[in-house]
């Protein structure tokens, strides 16, 4: 028999980001409490910018941005945000949305799983993802279930589960 395998990928849906995006925008151009005060959230390259003449309204801005991401299904640690800058006379604050697991955290889940994972499971890293392999299915769902309880600084799905 074959070995049963999935997947561990940190993807972020591009649509679901914009369509946060956007309800975001919306959002922030018909609250009162924005009302001219300069207050914009767009995309700016592959980054997405906060525009706002003060430094709270900037930081309030992305948490409606990140409560719209959360209600899409999308994780925080996915969202990387600095903090608000001061250009001329409004505030700039970027954020980038993460994807991919780096080097380094691919071989931490990899160390995690040999350790603490059930036996004759075996991971390996393939690019930006890591490959989970095991005779036994039950061990596959031990893993994830490992995997999930675990708090990682980075967001997981599990995909190609077979």
């Amino acid at each position: 028999m074959a070995d049963s395998s999935f997947d561990i990928v940190s993807k972020v849906d591009r649509q679901e980001v914009d369509n946060a995006l956007n309800q975001a925008a919306k959002e922030i151009s018909q609250r009162y409490d924005f009302k001219g005060v300069g207050a914009a959230i767009a995309w700016s390259g592959e980054r997405v910018e906060i525009r706002a003449n003060a430094e709270e309204r900037a930081k309030a801005v992305l948490d409606i941005f990140q409560s719209k991401l959360v209600k899409r299904g999308i994780s925080l640690k996915a969202l990387e945000s600095g903090e608000p800058q001061a250009s001329g006379k409004e505030y700039k604050l970027y954020s980038t949305v993460k994807e991919g697991i780096s080097q380094d955290d691919a071989k931490k889940l990899a160390k995690i799983i040999r350790d603490e994972g059930p036996k004759g499971v075996k991971a390996q890293v393939q690019g930006d993802e890591l490959r989970v392999t095991s005779k036994s299915r039950d061990s596959l769902q031990e893993v994830i279930s490992l995997i999930k309880e675990k708090d990682l600084s980075f967001a997981v799905q599990f995909v190609n589960y077979r």
